[in-house]
């Protein structure tokens, strides 16, 4: 009775729209009775579809979602039927029973596959701060629970939804990279909950409020019901999933552990998936299940018209069982299910065999193909899920938000206008033309050298540099081999080296060395490329300073 009346007490805490949350520090080291927070769950998650016990029966329902699996099992089943028999009952049953084991064994390889994908994760390991070590032990993810703090660093996974507390930048930023969430790389920012400037675990006392799980990534409300009522949002929230960038470390609270978490809420979880195929087969294996009761229909009315009319009964067709021939319309009514068994090649199941069989056989080429190695990351493709490879590439429809999502960006410098003066850059233009012809492209952006960046440009070798590039581009045209020297295509010297134009370079410098007394005109080419400098936002991170915004 005491553990059913924990069990509600716990249903009740986790179903309410506002939920308390306490620190685990005080409480280390004592039974999970006693914990505040044993209500809600842990952080290990579990994304498999099957188990030992309910293996088969789950996976012969999934199967059965296949018209045709229905088909063989209800041919199998006429003929233990003695009256009805055509065939041997033991040898109708090889064909099905081969279908439906392939099929597990694929679904059984895919669900353990999802395992050990569950154990991975689970025991990435993460800092979890300890009142008795007083420090950040190691842990894995798996023994994070709600109300921890948890430490990440730089370029590590968070492990859980945090309620950001600290951070290693003085202004209390913390950047996070949310590629794994939404696929976007742009890094965000989040600021750490304000009244905490040199934060230590044991000093964070009382309750925490904040509001039931859902799956809103964009949206977080809780706030610290003390004397100043300090609020947090979605701003001050990190999501699990999510890796942080060019921030040290950073120290965070946990509030959602698990499959609460917003990213696994918005795991729909695994289900069974079913090609194109599949579903043209399903359609396809009624029209044919129609067409034959309608054959076996004609039949066994044609066999009762012939029995009505014939005026001896032919020997043959008395039983040597009873020695009496069964009623007119009772035969029939055994021939139509003895015709379905024999006209059951209408729906051949050699054709499922072959199918099952030639997917395994395309996963295992799929996963051993040479060229969708990378050998970089020493990985290889993996076919996650094993029942739709035949739709591998059949694409229909492509929906981009923006350009640079299928496309590559390419910011090249080409011309400027300064208060109505063009300036063409003709010498950039023309080492920029190569790219325009079709065949030398893939030359230009994977067989180039590397060359050494000039340290600053002269008047002087303005004329070298033309003819330099007039020279460069006349190779470049002509093939050559070798394997890629840059990795991004948008980095090689041809799109990143500016020559500058002359009469705009004569006037910047000019007006740089103070030959030319600074006016509204001069100070506008000042201007142009001030704003062109600042106009953006840098993020500058080196490993021995911490993170500065320029």
């Amino acid at each position: 009775w005491l553990g059913f009346e924990d069990a509600l007490r716990g249903q009740r805490a986790r179903e309410n729209e506002l939920r308390s949350l306490e620190s685990n520090l005080p409480y280390e080291g004592l039974e999970k009775g006693k914990q505040p927070n044993r209500y809600f769950p842990s952080n290990a998650i579990k994304t498999t579809k099957y188990s030992l016990l309910f293996f088969i029966p789950m996976n012969l329902y999934e199967q059965f979602h296949r018209l045709a699996n229905l088909y063989f099992v209800g041919l199998v089943i006429l003929n233990f039927i003695p009256e009805v028999n055509a065939f041997q009952p033991e040898i109708a049953l090889i064909p099905i029973c081969v279908i439906l084991s392939l099929t597990a064994m694929k679904d059984a390889w895919e669900d353990f596959r999802r395992y050990q994908s569950d154990r991975k994760l689970n025991n990435m390991p993460c800092f979890i701060y300890s009142r008795k070590e007083k420090q950040f032990v190691e842990r894995h993810w798996k023994d994070v629970r709600v109300g921890d703090f948890v430490k990440v660093v730089c370029n590590e996974i968070i492990p859980a939804d945090l309620l950001l507390l600290y951070t290693s930048d003085p202004n209390g930023v913390c950047h996070i990279e949310t590629a794994n969430l939404d696929g976007e790389t742009n890094l965000k920012q989040r600021t750490a909950v304000s009244g905490h400037p040199e934060f230590e675990p044991e000093s964070f006392n009382g309750i925490l409020v904040c509001e039931k799980p859902n799956n809103n990534l964009n949206h977080f409300k809780g706030y610290k019901p003390d004397k100043q009522k300090v609020g947090a949002g979605i701003e001050s929230l990190l999501l699990r999933g999510c890796t942080v960038r060019n921030t040290d470390h950073a120290v965070g609270f946990v509030v959602y552990a698990g499959r609460e978490t917003k990213s696994m809420l918005n795991n729909s979880g695994p289900r069974y998936k079913r090609s194109k195929l599949e579903r043209r087969l399903n359609i396809d294996v009624l029209f044919c299940v129609i067409l034959l009761f309608t054959m076996c229909l004609i039949g066994a009315l044609g066999h009762y018209l012939w029995l009505n009319a014939m005026p001896v009964v032919p020997p043959y067709l008395v039983p040597p069982t009873s020695g009496q021939l069964d009623r007119p319309s009772l035969t029939s009514f055994y021939m139509f299910f003895t015709m379905i068994i024999l006209l059951q090649i209408l729906i051949p199941i050699s054709l499922y065999v072959s199918i099952e069989l030639v997917k395994i056989g395309q996963i295992f080429f799929i996963t051993n193909d040479i060229d969708l190695y990378d050998e970089e990351t020493d990985s290889r493709i993996q076919c996650k899920a094993l029942n739709i490879t035949e739709d591998l590439g059949q694409t229909e429809y492509i929906f981009s938000d923006k350009t640079g999502t299928l496309t590559e960006n390419k910011m090249v410098f080409r011309r400027c206008s300064i208060m109505g003066t063009e300036y063409p850059h003709k010498e950039n233009a023309i080492r920029l033309a190569v790219l325009d012809e079709p065949e030398a492209e893939e030359e230009v952006i994977f067989n180039q050298h590397a060359q050494p960046l000039p340290t600053r440009w002269s008047l002087d070798s303005e004329e070298a540099n033309v003819e330099d590039t007039h020279g460069h581009g006349s190779r470049r045209r002509s093939k050559v081999t070798g394997n890629a020297q840059s990795d991004v295509a948008f980095s090689s010297p041809l799109e990143t080296e500016v020559v500058p134009d002359g009469k705009l370079f004569q006037k910047i410098s000019r007006t740089s060395s103070g030959s030319l007394s600074h006016s509204q005109k001069t100070d506008a080419y000042l201007d142009f490329f001030l704003a062109l400098a600042i106009c953006n936002t840098v993020v500058i991170h080196s490993h021995n300073h911490r993170p500065t915004k320029a």
